[in-house]
């Protein structure tokens, strides 16, 4: 960038809301610099090359009304201003509160998402499957994972409190007597859904950011037409209804202005097989809840609800699915952007959903994969050589 820009840019996130009078609804005044108050529509369009909209009109079905704007002012410059009182476009979650439901090692999209919320500022809570939590409480106080720790300041990243959590149950009442009396369920209690976003609210009050990195199907490897209805259902439970379940204990103590995220995958559109046992209609009903609760959360808590639909990653559990390593070539020879993608960027993606950057996104399925959802079809295919195809080779 050059040495001699110096200007800033202010960009204004209006939130409208209603409060009654007479007259047709009105537009608010936007923030386009530093040192300017209030613009009128006209001003506007004119600077801004914007063409002039009719005004709204009243209808009948509509209240007699007038839109208020509460703006969220957020400040982007260049690197060389000398104005000291304003800094890069920031996330900053300074303040903030976050549950991670899904952590049980350091690969993962959970953890990713932990440690970006943490570079960031939040205060990181984490739920932890029951039978992987005490090696997961181990490995981490043995110093096991401070490598993958470390944020981009040099410090670690700090687990305020890690909680035991199988979210295939609601309640106590829900689990089964083989579970009850599983060895590996042994010493740990209060981890249904229900016990444990009470035992969160007992310990803190609130939270501001809900995330739900879960997933299961038993039998993934299965084609759907050789699933059982037990091994389907067992995928919807573990990978959909978990996060209505986790948002409806939780919603109540979330704080106003708050963000909800969850992931999601390809396969809820797309056909990728191998991607069985009922998980491709369990991610399909994730998204679709998503904006369900998109519009519900919004409604009544002002809780923003998104997904981030993730392209290939070699975790711990995409190896369990046995083909994650074809599905990254795949990515690397088909995909825009041909690079294999990091759990850090899914991580920063989350950051950046949760933080007031977002505040106006809420029901979005955002993709984070290199843009391979983009792509129609296969451009490593043999009868697209004649095209000569730019890539990595050239």
């Amino acid at each position: 960038m050059a040495a001699s820009a110096t200007s800033s840019i202010q960009m204004a996130a209006a939130r409208p809301c209603m409060s009654s009078s007479d007259g047709a609804a009105m537009a608010g005044s936007t923030i386009l610099s530093v040192n300017s108050k209030t613009l009128s529509w006209t001003k506007l369009t004119s600077a801004g090359h914007i063409s002039s909209l009719p005004p709204l009109q009243r209808g009948s079905g509509f209240p007699s009304s007038r839109v208020k704007f509460n703006k969220v002012v957020t400040n982007a410059m260049s690197e060389s201003s000398e104005d000291p009182l304003v800094s890069r476009l920031p996330i900053d979650l300074k303040g903030k509160r976050a549950f991670v439901a899904g952590v049980a090692d350091d690969n993962g999209f959970g953890w990713a998402i932990a440690k970006s919320l943490a570079a960031a500022g939040a205060e990181i809570l984490v739920g932890t499957w029951v039978p992987a939590l005490n090696i997961f409480e181990t490995s981490l106080q043995r110093g096991k994972f401070d490598e993958s720790r470390k944020l981009p300041d040099g410090s670690l990243m700090e687990i305020t409190k890690i909680y035991p959590l199988d979210a295939v149950f609601d309640n106590p009442d829900d689990v089964p007597e083989d579970i009850k009396t599983n060895r590996r369920y042994a010493g740990s209690t209060n981890w249904t859904v229900r016990e444990v976003a009470e035992s969160v609210k007992r310990d803190f009050g609130s939270i501001d950011i809900l995330v739900h990195s879960l997933a299961n199907g038993p039998e993934v490897s299965k084609p759907l037409l050789e699933t059982s209805r037990n091994g389907y259902l067992a995928a919807l439970s573990a990978s959909s209804y978990s996060y209505v379940s986790l948002l409806k204990h939780f919603l109540p103590f979330m704080n106003p202005g708050g963000s909800s995220i969850s992931l999601t995958h390809v396969a809820s559109e797309r056909i990728i097989p191998g991607y069985g046992g009922g998980m491709n209609s369990a991610k399909a009903a994730l998204e679709s809840d998503t904006r369900v609760l998109a519009f519900e959360a919004g409604r009544k808590h002002k809780i923003r609800v998104n997904t981030i639909s993730a392209g290939p990653l070699r975790s711990r559990a995409a190896k369990a699915i046995g083909f994650i390593d074809t599905m990254i070539e795949y990515s690397l020879a088909n995909a825009p952007l041909q690079k294999e993608l990091t759990a850090d960027e899914v991580g920063n993606t989350a950051a950046f959903l949760a933080s007031p950057l977002a505040s106006a996104i809420t029901g979005a399925v955002v993709f984070v994969d290199n843009g391979l959802n983009a792509m129609g079809v296969g451009v490593d295919s043999p009868i697209f050589k004649v095209l000569n195809i730019p890539g990595n080779n050239h």
